[in-house]
């Protein structure tokens, strides 16, 4: 298995319940592909660079985690359907094994 990083993130609007199933979500896919989530670090609200969507604020979320290479695209295919999440980015970690 291969170390990840996935930064995402959601309107600011939106609430707890929806923002929880989102990570439930992630969650799931993750450990289906018999990966390990590491790390969870909300780093909550932040100002974007520039306006996507009509928004300015980003509610912000990384998570560290260990799973095989071919799960990463369902991961990424998860992410792009799932309307709450506005933007996201999955990066292989080369310093973490």
């Amino acid at each position: 298995m291969k170390a990840y990083e996935l930064l995402f993130f959601v309107a600011p609007t939106i609430d707890d319940e929806h923002r929880a199933g989102v990570m439930k979500r992630i969650e799931t896919t993750i450990t289906e592909g018999n990966g390990t989530l590491d790390n969870v670090d909300e780093w909550g609200k932040r100002k974007l660079a520039y306006e996507i969507n009509g928004l300015t604020e980003g509610d912000y979320t990384l998570i560290d985690f260990h799973v095989d290479p071919q799960c990463i695209a369902e991961l990424d295919r998860v992410l792009r359907i799932n309307d709450s999440v506005v933007r996201h980015m999955i990066v292989a970690r080369t310093d973490r094994d």
